[in-house]
Parts: structure tokens; C-alpha cells; sequence
């Protein structure tokens, strides 16, 4: 059964998360405040990110500079920029 919370990303009521997704106290807030579309907006920023600047998951500096990049995105409401590129025209 899905749970309905109040998305702070969306700003309106939305279908939460299924189970905590990240660790920690970080994990928690998403859990307790983004919903399961903010998250998928979340990913979808997080793979460009990776693809664009080349991150590995075996480096712990560019597992922080994902950590922050998410933080500034679902909480802060800053979007993620990445140098040189350009979004296609709709």
C-alpha cells in the first residue's frame, strides 16, 4: 500500500517513498518529505551529473559532491548545473 505525504520539493501531496532509500539522517528526511516523482527527478539530474563530470562511486570525493548536489536540489531548491551543457528544446 502506498502513503501519501506532503512532497516539500513539490510543494503538494504526493505518493512517498516505499522504504528509506538512502542512509542516514539525510535518508530519513527524503524518506519523511520527497516523494517517489521528486525522486525520480532527483535521478535523472544524478545520472547527468555522473555522465557529464565523469564521476566514479569509488571516489569518495564524488560520491560528496553527489551527496551535496542532492541536498541543494530536494531541500534547498537549487537545480544542478553542469558546465557546457544544454537542454533540448521542447
Amino acid at each position: 500500500m502506498s502513503r501519501t505525504i506532503f512532497c516539500t520539493f513539490l510543494k503538494k501531496e504526493a505518493i512517498g517513498q516505499d522504504f528509506q532509500i538512502y542512509p542516514g539522517d539525510i535518508g530519513r528526511r527524503i524518506y519523511d518529505d520527497i516523494s517517489q516523482e521528486a525522486w525520480s527527478l532527483w535521478l535523472n539530474k544524478q545520472t547527468m551529473l555522473i555522465n557529464e563530470k565523469k564521476l566514479s562511486m569509488i571516489h569518495h570525493e564524488d560520491r560528496a559532491l553527489l551527496e551535496r548536489e542532492m541536498i541543494q536540489f530536494l531541500f534547498e531548491g537549487k537545480d544542478v548545473h553542469v558546465s557546457g551543457y544544454i537542454p533540448p528544446k521542447d
